[in-house]
């Protein structure tokens, strides 16, 4: 047998998740713009106080937003957003192929890509690639770096050294695009490194976590903090309505343990909407279920343990919290806990179950291969059973291929909104915009089927009000917007002009072939100076003085410098192990050589 260069051994796993990431995003990949349901990627986007979190909006996309501002002054912002996910999700498969090479070094390379599809191609995935979570897909593509990372530290007994933190610290970064991303990779990495084991005492690696976790999350921890937003409390009834939901045929159990189960069930693939969903997580749960036996007799590795208890208690947590008693439970900590509406959405905690999954996939290569038939050229090899895996993952979910059945389509803004956002840097007023028709979703002509959140905000160089209000099925969900809420009230009862110049309001944007409430918002424009207007857009002055409702200096600077914080740790650490590897490179280039 001619054995494989061990170079190109390393290759493949990288070049198959890339691969298996270009065939789900397919089509999305083309010139546009990424609008779907949650999702809003456009041309250029602006370092406004919402940006940095600093309205009295929860701060839920930071510092996603202002990182988007940042790159989008010199990228255009659709490259820059597609860019992000597809390397999400190539990493997100490399890095479990990584992670079994770590944790099981004696398997080959059929179980590593049995690992990486695994990580891949799941319900959750496509779940939260229709919700348009495409940010939150950067905290789980963490997740199998995490372990890498709390590998590296549990081994070294000097872990304050840039050798030792350095790749915690890019994982932790990278994941703190959003704050979901942040809890879910510092989650991981917070059990791995307390786990029994490991080169000296936990405490010093646990301290060092604990500042690198700190850091990544400054932008949205400086902003809660400064905007007070997370002290007010969320929506009770968001809990009820973000609730794990329970698949056809599968109970809630059965779909988050089948890595499914997103509360919207407009956000499924079509696969998941019958009673195929049930043959899709049996085959899922059949492929993990044959790995079982060969970590339960490495269960003494205590990396191998604390990944299954956490896998274990990402699919039961869940599934209580959408039970009547967990509700309740949610309900109170909604209400009277700063922060707690963060975890409402109890069906993306199960991405923590990830990571494990694959691990169990790959050992369960080698079992396949031990049940295998025999044939003339004698037992069927682990290769070959992780080949027989990968082809049942796929075919469990075959409508995750090429934009999750064509849904991830990329959309062209008409003109008109470039025409609104250089009408406003023209202007260079202060003053916040509102927008008509009431509401936060949108429904043009040009953006599909689906409702999509209003791109007004990441589009227009000036504040965007937004009241934070979910239409849901089971109703609902107040947001956190107060001063967006009175302007709308103002508007839809068509009051005097005043009024939104004594909120702050300088301009209104009227988006034309979207349905939603207008009220009598006409008799309030009309008292309006309209300074643009077309098929598509229109856009309304509010003249004379407008009230100052921005971020004070104070606050807006600190919270620059925590999202420069949270720069400087993914550059610094991403530069430190460039140099290491680069360095090790030629260490490795001088010894062949020699």
């Amino acid at each position: 047998m001619i054995a494989r260069p061990a170079g190109l051994s390393r290759a493949v796993p990288a070049l198959y998740s890339l691969a298996l990431a270009a065939l789900i995003l397919g089509p999305l990949l083309g010139p546009g713009y990424l609008l779907l349901r949650d999702a809003v990627s456009t041309p250029r986007s602006f370092l406004t106080d919402s940006a940095l979190g600093l309205t009295d909006a929860a701060a839920r996309a930071v510092p996603q937003d202002a990182a988007i501002a940042a790159l989008t002054s010199l990228l255009d912002g659709g490259l820059v957003v597609k860019a992000i996910l597809l390397a999400a999700l190539w990493l997100a498969g490399w890095g479990a192929a990584r992670m079994v090479a770590a944790l099981l070094p004696t398997t080959g390379l059929g179980p590593q890509l049995l690992a990486s599809t695994v990580m891949l191609w799941n319900p959750y995935v496509a779940e939260r690639l229709l919700q348009g979570h495409w940010s939150l897909l950067t905290g789980y593509a963490a997740l199998p770096w995490a372990v890498l990372a709390a590998l590296r530290l549990r081994r070294s007994a000097r872990p304050w050294s840039p050798g030792s933190w350095c790749p915690l610290g890019l994982t932790l970064a990278a994941a703190g695009l959003t704050p979901t991303g942040a809890l879910l990779a510092t989650t991981l990495a917070a059990v791995l490194l307390a786990a029994p084991g490991g080169a000296g005492s936990r405490w010093p690696r646990l301290a060092v976590a604990a500042a690198l976790a700190a850091s990544a999350s400054a932008p949205w921890l400086t902003a809660t903090a400064l905007s007070g937003a997370g002290a007010q409390g969320s929506d009770p009834t968001g809990v009820a309505a973000f609730a794990a939901r329970a698949e056809p045929g599968l109970g809630t159990l059965g779909s988050l343990a089948g890595l499914g189960g997103i509360w919207n069930s407009a956000a499924v693939p079509a696969t998941r909407t019958g009673l195929f969903a049930v043959a899709g997580t049996v085959v899922l749960l059949a492929v993990v279920a044959c790995g079982l036996p060969a970590l339960w007799r490495r269960r003494g590795n205590p990396v191998i343990a604390a990944l299954a208890v956490v896998a274990a208690a990402a699919v039961l947590l869940p599934a209580l919290a959408a039970t009547g008693w967990g509700m309740t439970a949610g309900e109170w900590a909604v209400t009277r806990v700063p922060g707690a509406g963060l975890l409402r959405d109890a069906q993306k905690w199960v991405a923590l179950a990830a990571p494990f999954y694959a691990l169990a996939a790959a050992a369960g290569a080698g079992t396949l291969g031990r049940l295998g038939v025999r044939t003339s050229a004698g037992r069927v090899r682990s290769g070959q059973a992780a080949a027989v895996g990968i082809v049942a993952v796929l075919l469990a979910l075959p409508d995750l291929a090429w934009g999750v059945g064509g849904a991830l389509r990329p959309v062209h803004y008409p003109p008109a909104w470039e025409r609104v956002a250089w009408q406003l840097r023209a202007a260079d007023e202060s003053g916040d915009v509102a927008v008509l028709p009431a509401g936060m979703f949108r429904l043009f002509p040009y953006s599909g089927d689906a409702p999509v959140l209003d791109p007004a905000p990441r589009m227009l160089p000036e504040d965007v009000l937004q009241t934070g209000e979910l239409i849901v099925a089971a109703g609902t969900v107040e947001g956190e917007g107060g001063r967006a809420r009175d302007v709308e009230r103002l508007l839809l009862a068509g009051e005097d002009a005043d009024g939104l110049a004594r909120l702050g309001v300088r301009w209104v944007l009227v988006e034309h072939g979207t349905p939603g409430p207008l009220g009598q918002s006409r008799r309030t424009l009309d008292r309006l100076d309209e300074v643009y207007s077309d098929e598509e857009l229109s856009l309304h002055r509010v003249a004379g003085d407008v009230a100052a409702t921005g971020a004070e200096a104070g606050r807006r600077a600190a919270s620059v410098v925590a999202h420069l914080v949270w720069a400087a740790l993914l550059a610094g650490s991403a530069s430190v192990l460039l140099a290491h590897h680069v360095r090790t490179g030629r260490g490795r280039g001088r010894a062949d050589q020699a």
